[in-house]
């Protein structure tokens, strides 16, 4: 029988803002919420994706004689993927010669992410580090993830779940026997601001976070969103969160401007107007307010 694979969209090696020291980061494609300010919308689908690299296109129509359906059209300008055509067989990718196309997302086994994740081994121990396993949701490909980390763990590697809690008890806590540290993302205290923005209510996820047993070390993050989450409410009622599942760390991650340019090499349209990152005079009100909780805080990581 053929071994299970996984659908990875990324293999982060060197990372240091998910989780202690260096760190090997896996990115699992698939998420259950669709988050208004997604930093990678290249994750959200079960699938893998086309995505266009145009400085890289030269224009030479090799793409478009590939295309079995006809998606690809070249004039003397521009390059045009007609989205709904495209039934994503990805020959295009393959015979383009400068890489102006590439496909997001591979199936892997277990062993090979295993073999990527070795190659740096030495390092996860001099640091203090090991390996995350990110998203999208990683909780979507929950069999996978637990098998993943149960050989992280043979290995003796420190292992972080990086999750935005959105799944069934029982998944988690199945994954949860592998996990070292839980990166647990909060968007929003309030269920309907939460179900506004992201598709789904907050409800599953804050139960889910209170049944996380005591021994299990757990991180707060807050994807910082000027004008969506960085009320002092919010923010108050964040800091008792923290105080009263007694988490080790809350990290403040300020939203930036780096993913727009991925909705549009994807195809997608952005569900919101254009935001701001938080300016410094806001992340230095954010930090003292959850601080009064006896929590530590870090921005950025």
């Amino acid at each position: 029988m053929e071994e299970e694979r996984g659908l990875v969209f990324l293999i982060q090696r060197y990372s240091v803002q998910d989780g202690p020291g260096l760190r090997t980061t896996i990115f699992m494609k698939g998420c259950p919420l669709r988050c208004q300010w997604c930093q990678n919308p290249e994750s959200l689908s079960l699938h893998p994706d086309l995505m266009t690299h145009d400085t890289k296109c030269m224009l030479l129509g090799k793409c478009a004689d590939a295309c079995p359906l006809g998606a690809i059209t070249i004039d003397r300008k521009s390059r045009k993927i007609d989205r709904a055509k495209c039934d994503l067989c990805f020959h295009c990718v393959d015979t383009c010669p400068t890489k102006a196309l590439s496909k997001v997302g591979e199936y892997m086994t277990v062993a090979e992410v295993m073999a990527e994740i070795e190659r740096d081994e030495l390092f996860y121990r001099r640091s203090g580090g090991g390996v995350t396993v990110s998203g999208g949701e990683p909780l979507l490909q929950w069999q996978f993830v637990h098998r993943l980390l149960e050989a992280c763990k043979q290995r003796h590697l420190h292992t972080a779940l990086d999750t935005c809690g959105y799944a069934q008890w029982p998944i988690l806590e199945k994954v949860l026997e592998h996990v070292d540290l839980v990166l647990y993302d909060i968007k929003h205290i309030d269920p309907e601001l939460h179900k506004k923005a992201t598709g789904k209510s907050n409800q599953r996820i804050l139960r889910n976070l209170h049944l996380i047993p005591p021994h299990k070390k757990v991180w707060l993050r807050l994807p910082l969103i000027p004008g969506f989450n960085d009320s002092r409410e919010n923010l108050t009622e964040l800091g008792k969160l923290g105080q009263e599942i007694g988490v080790e760390k809350v990290s403040i991650l300020p939203y930036h401007k780096l993913a727009e340019e991925k909705y549009r090499q994807l195809g997608m349209q952005r569900k919101m107007s254009p935001l701001k990152p938080p300016t410094k005079r806001q992340l230095q009100k954010v930090q003292p307010l959850i601080e009064s909780f006896g929590l530590q805080v870090t921005i950025g990581s």
